[in-house]
């Protein structure tokens, strides 16, 4: 375990910005380095909004999750994509509403994963929360080991939670999708939600991240997104904002984030 560590410590690059710690530290979170808080910062100062989608992002997954697992009665959870724990992650939300529920969660970053190995655990004596290292482009990967876990024979959520961009193609994001959703049982979910092109700001947020050393992010339209959920039942109110999907506040405002979840028939 000390020389797994000590690999994985080896891997992490404090000096090159990375997107889950910057996200992290857009949540408020303390685990990041300088050049991810002046990479953070620089997208900030054109784009103040990116703070307020980040935190907003962590909403809608409490509410998507407490409705799959509280209305649908979902009981398996595959969250891809999964970035650095923070408050109220996927595990504690599904089982605080069923004790029971199994969760895998899905990342491809070293950090992420001494973090997960850590953090990442039960939150009940009969729920199960496992960690697998792999990258969302190899689908079957992630399926196969996710099978030690979870039943695919019976509905699952998947979840992509404000991950996507980093894949240019627009084709190569649906296939992932496309390829995961088609091994799944009747009656399983899909979770999405991303960044969109929705506003002038919101381009000029994504440039200068990359100005700043930061990994690319493609924003999308929503028509593009939609097209993810390709074969599946919309959940209502469908893809719309993410602080306008079953908000608590029926006055949210509209942010350059757009999720929805739907069903497998």
């Amino acid at each position: 375990m000390a020389d797994l560590d000590a690999d994985l410590a080896a891997k992490v690059q404090p000096e090159v910005p990375h997107a889950a710690r910057i996200w992290n530290y857009w949540m408020g979170g303390k685990d990041n380095f300088q050049s991810d808080r002046a990479a953070g910062a620089a997208v900030a100062e054109v784009y103040p909004e990116i703070v307020v989608m980040a935190r907003q992002s962590r909403r809608f997954l409490i509410r998507a999750v407490r409705h799959l697992a509280a209305e649908a009665g979902i009981r398996q959870f595959l969250d891809v994509g999964t970035g650095l724990p923070t408050m109220q992650n996927t595990h504690e939300v599904a089982q605080e509403v069923a004790p029971q529920t199994r969760v895998v969660y899905v990342d491809n970053d070293p950090m992420v994963l001494v973090h997960a190995r850590a953090l990442l655990v039960s939150a009940t004596p009969e729920g199960v929360t496992t960690y697998l290292h792999a990258d969302y482009h190899d689908p079957e990967r992630i399926l196969a080991e996710a099978a030690g876990t979870l039943d695919f024979r019976e509905p699952v959520a998947v979840m992509f939670m404000g991950v996507l961009g980093y894949e240019p193609d627009l084709a190569v994001v649906r296939s992932i999708v496309g390829r995961v959703m088609a091994a799944t049982a009747p009656g399983s979910h899909l979770v999405l939600w991303d960044g969109t092109d929705t506003s002038v700001a919101v381009a000029e947020g994504a440039d200068r991240l990359v100005q700043s050393g930061g990994v690319p992010y493609v924003l999308r339209s929503p028509d593009d997104l939609a097209g993810c959920f390709a074969g599946l039942t919309m959940v209502e109110p469908g893809l719309v904002p993410i602080t306008r999907w079953r908000p608590e506040d029926p006055a949210a405002e509209s942010i350059d984030a757009y999720g929805a979840v739907a069903r497998k028939p």
